[in-house]
């Protein structure tokens, strides 16, 4: 458990409540107002009372077409012409291929070749028919990303749309939060998975401006805690690509702009094992009939587990997605 280190407060952070409450106007009947669940069962196990954020069942089962969405919503006409580029290892380049689909533009995705089957196959049916767009696979452990898809961009004449360190995917991102609070009130403590830091950060500032004493509670794999390192350290810490079955939090490092939203405003930042992550996938499908992915999992596994002792306290949990290939989901659930 990490708690978060000293900072100038003075400075200001990369998006406000301002631009989620713009970005909700620009998602208005567009994305999902994905549904709030309740576990009677979960309750029990933890004490608290528990509200779920679903979105899984958000438009490509993520909260990434939040983000993607905003962001390309505010390209100028050029921009939209030439196209978006986007890295992903998977439900951001969904995001971005949808997106860009209902906006008419040009996407291409530069994705890990061992991506879910099931994350590739659905960008690619996204972009169907969509000219100039295609999937450019790469290998996650020797290759960078952030250079590839710099590069590609440079050539193509395309703009690059990162997974998280953006204003307008942050902004995007935030808006599960607000949605949140505004439908269940306040909250003592909300969890929010945890990759690059987009939802994270974007959920801190809507909850932290609809509830000034919320805890705001970050979670992200065992193997990739980078984030709580570099909160110990008060600096960006990069670690080599996490292997974990959390391949949506599979990042190197945080963002240098969800960096210092996370420092001021996240309360602490935990881990969770990937059995951990199984356990909690088993009790969304046994209890509450869901199908979460590894990623979507990690804020509830880590109150489920009691890693974040809830007893007495109305807590919010993100789940962030459920794409997942369904042989895999049924292996890992059968414990196989």
């Amino acid at each position: 458990m990490t708690t978060k280190t000293p900072e100038n407060t003075r400075l200001p952070l990369a998006i406000s409540a301002e631009d989620i409450t713009a970005a909700r106007e620009r998602l208005r009947g567009v994305a999902h107002q994905t549904p709030v669940m309740h576990s009677s069962t979960a309750d029990r196990i933890t004490g608290g009372q528990l509200f779920f954020k679903c979105e899984n069942f958000q438009r490509m089962g993520a909260f990434k077409f939040r983000g993607a969405y905003n962001a390309l919503a505010r390209f100028s006409p050029e921009q939209a012409r030439c196209g978006v580029i986007a890295f992903s290892s998977g439900n951001h380049a969904q995001a971005i291929a949808l997106s860009a689909r209902l906006l008419g533009m040009p996407s291409v995705l530069v994705m890990p070749q061992d991506s879910p089957a099931a994350k590739l196959a659905a960008t690619r049916e996204y972009q169907q028919g969509q000219p100039r767009s295609e999937v450019v696979l790469y290998d996650r452990y020797t290759e960078d990303r952030e250079a590839l898809g710099r590069r590609l961009a440079q050539e193509r004449g395309m703009t690059l749309i990162p997974p998280y360190d953006h204003v307008d995917v942050m902004a995007g991102q935030g808006t599960a939060a607000a949605e949140l609070i505004d439908e269940v009130g306040p909250l003592d403590r909300l969890l929010v998975c945890l990759g690059g830091g987009g939802l994270l950060a974007g959920c801190a500032v809507a909850a932290r401006a609809q509830c000034p004493e919320v805890q705001v509670v970050g979670v992200e794999p065992l193997a990739g805690n980078d984030v709580q390192q570099s909160l110990a350290l008060g600096h960006i810490v990069h670690i080599d690509t996490p292997k974990t079955l959390a391949d949506g939090a599979q990042t190197q490092h945080c963002g240098e702009l969800t960096f210092p939203v996370i420092q001021r405003l996240v309360s602490e930042v935990v881990t969770v094992t990937d059995e951990q992550l199984v356990k909690a996938m088993r009790f969304f499908a046994e209890r509450m009939k869901m199908v979460v992915e590894p990623t979507g999992c990690l804020a509830a596994a880590a109150v489920l587990e009691g890693v974040v002792p809830v007893r007495g306290e109305r807590v919010g949990v993100i789940i962030s997605g459920g794409n997942v290939d369904l042989q895999r989901y049924a292996t890992l659930l059968a414990g196989t």
